[in-house]
C-alpha cells in the first residue's frame, strides 16, 4: 500500500498542503541545510574559508541525500535536530572533498542552524498566509458589496435585536482580516532576522571577522541582522503566534457565524454545497457545516498551543533548557492549523448561498416587535422619551399577549395614531427602512481593505 508515514488522516481537513510541505522533514532538513550552504558562501566573501570549499559544501546541502528516520532516531540521544544533521553533513562532504569538510557550520552553534532556518520556514509560511489572506479580503469585499442592502435579523445574546444586512455582517469578517493583514506586515522586520551568536552569543570563535560574516550571511539569506542574537529573546517568534493566534480567532467567529446561520431554525446562510460535503452517516438529510467547524476547531486549538509559546519565554541564561525544545513543534502546528481554517473559510466565503426570502421571514418572526425601537425613537421626538417608551412597551405586551402584529395593535392605539399616520407606521415597520449605518460600514470596510491591497 503506498502511503506516507506519520498522521495523515486529518491534514487535509485541518492543513492546508502547502504549510504541511514547509513544515514537514524535509522542509525543516532543507531550512538548515540552506543555513549551512550560505554559512560557507558568507564565510568565503570574507577570507575566514577558501573559496573551493564553498562548492562541495553546497552540492552536500541537499535534504534528498539525509536519512530522516536516522536523524530522528539521532536527535533522541543528541537533545536537538542540528547536531545529527551537522554530523551527517560532514560525512557527506567528505565523500567528494576530505578537506572542505573542515570548513563546514564553522564558527555557529547548532541553535543558530535551527532558529534561522525556522525563520527561513516561517518567511515562506508567512507568504502562504498572507496571499490567503488577501484573497479572503477579496472575496469578503466582494460578498459585502453584493448583500450591502439585504436585511436580516441581528442577534444579541442569541435573540433578535434590530435589523442589521448580511453585507454589514460580512464587512465585520472583512475588517478582521484586513486588520491581521496590517499585522504581519508590521512585524516583518523583527521576525525575518538572522539569528547568529555561536556558542553564547558573543560569535567569539569567529574573532574580528565575525561581524563582516554575520553581515554577509544575511544578506545570502536575504534576512536583516538584528542588533545582537537573540538565543533566549523569543518575542520575535511569540509575537507572530499570537497575531496567528487572532486570525485564528477571527477565522473562528466567521465560522461560528455561518455554522449558526446554518441552524435548521435559521436556515439562513449556508456554506457551499458539493456531493458528499456535509452529509451524516445515518441521516440522509443531514447538511453539516463541515468547513466551519474546521474555522472553529482551529480557533478552539491555537490558543492552548500559544499558551505554551508564551509559558517557554522566559529562557535561562544564553541557552534554554527544555523551554526552547516546547516550541519546536508548537509553533509549526499553529501555522498549520490557520492554514487549514484559512483553505476552508476561502471556499466558505466565495460559494456562500444566501436565503434572502428566509430572512425576511426570519425578521417577521416577532411580528414586528424587532422595530419597536424604530416606532419609539420617532414617537420620542414627538411626546417625549419616557411616555413613548411606556406606551410601545405596553404596545409590545399587547402584541405579544393577543399574538398580534405590532402594526395592528399600534394602528389601534390612539396615543399612536395621534402622532404617527398608517404611512408613516408602515415605514417605520419596513426592516429596509432602519439598517443606519450599515451601508457606510460596508463602504469602509471595503475602502480599507482596498487601500491594503494597493
Amino acid at each position: 500500500m503506498n502511503q506516507r508515514p506519520g498522521n495523515q488522516l486529518f491534514d487535509a481537513y485541518f492543513t492546508a498542503r502547502d504549510m504541511r510541505d514547509v513544515f514537514c522533514d524535509q522542509g525543516r532538513v532543507q531550512a538548515m541545510l540552506d543555513f549551512e550552504a550560505a554559512l560557507a558562501r558568507a564565510e568565503a566573501q570574507v577570507g575566514l574559508i577558501p573559496p573551493t570549499a564553498v562548492a562541495p559544501i553546497e552540492a552536500a546541502c541537499r535534504a534528498e541525500h539525509y536519512d530522516f528516520i536516522a536523524l530522528g532516531e539521532a536527535i533522541a540521544t543528541a537533545g536537538n535536530s542540528a547536531i545529527p544533521l551537522v554530523k551527517a553533513l560532514g560525512k557527506q562532504i567528505a565523500k567528494n572533498d576530505a578537506e572542505a569538510e573542515r570548513f563546514v557550520h564553522l564558527g555557529a552553534t547548532s541553535q543558530d542552524v535551527m532558529d534561522t532556518g525556522l525563520v527561513l520556514q516561517l518567511r515562506h509560511a508567512l507568504t502562504l498566509i498572507e496571499s490567503d489572506l488577501a484573497q479572503l479580503g477579496e472575496t469578503l469585499a466582494t460578498q459585502a458589496v453584493r448583500y450591502v442592502a439585504t436585511p436580516l435579523a441581528g442577534r444579541t445574546w442569541l435573540q433578535h435585536a434590530t435589523p442589521v444586512t448580511l453585507g454589514m455582517k460580512i464587512a465585520g469578517w472583512l475588517g478582521a482580516v484586513t486588520r491581521s493583514r496590517q499585522r504581519l506586515q508590521a512585524l516583518k522586520p523583527r521576525l525575518l532576522v538572522l539569528q547568529f551568536g555561536g556558542a553564547s552569543g558573543t560569535l567569539a570563535a569567529l574573532g574580528e571577522q565575525a561581524m563582516p560574516i554575520a553581515e554577509a550571511l544575511a544578506a545570502e539569506l536575504q534576512l536583516s541582522l538584528p542588533e545582537q542574537p537573540w538565543h533566549t529573546q523569543r518575542d520575535r517568534l511569540v509575537e507572530f503566534a499570537a497575531v496567528l493566534g487572532l486570525i485564528a480567532g477571527s477565522l473562528g467567529k466567521f465560522g461560528r457565524d455561518i455554522s449558526l446561520l446554518m441552524q435548521t431554525e435559521a436556515a439562513e446562510v449556508f456554506e457551499p454545497s458539493a456531493p458528499g460535503k456535509g452529509g451524516s452517516s445515518t441521516m440522509p438529510h443531514k447538511r453539516n457545516p463541515v468547513g466551519a467547524a474546521v474555522l472553529i476547531g482551529a480557533a478552539t486549538r491555537v490558543p492552548g498551543l500559544l499558551s505554551t509559546l508564551f509559558s517557554a519565554m522566559p529562557q535561562e541564561h544564553e541557552r534554554s533548557l527544555g523551554l526552547w525544545h516546547a516550541e519546536w513543534e508548537t509553533l509549526p502546528e499553529i501555522c498549520c492549523l490557520v492554514s487549514g481554517a484559512l483553505q476552508q473559510a476561502l471556499s466558505l466565503a466565495d460559494g456562500l448561498e444566501v436565503d434572502a426570502g428566509r430572512m425576511a421571514h426570519n425578521l417577521d418572526l416577532t411580528q414586528g416587535l424587532v422595530l419597536a425601537e424604530a416606532v419609539s425613537i420617532v414617537l420620542a421626538q414627538r411626546v417625549g422619551r419616557d411616555t413613548a417608551h411606556h406606551l410601545l412597551e405596553q404596545c409590545c405586551k399587547r402584541a405579544v399577549a393577543e399574538h398580534r402584529h405590532l402594526r395592528a395593535v399600534l394602528g389601534d392605539e390612539p396615543q399612536v395614531t395621534a402622532e404617527l399616520s398608517a404611512a408613516e407606521l408602515d415605514r417605520l415597520l419596513d426592516p429596509a427602512h432602519y439598517l443606519g449605518q450599515a451601508q457606510t460600514w460596508v463602504e469602509r470596510a471595503v475602502a480599507e481593505h482596498s487601500a491594503l491591497t494597493a
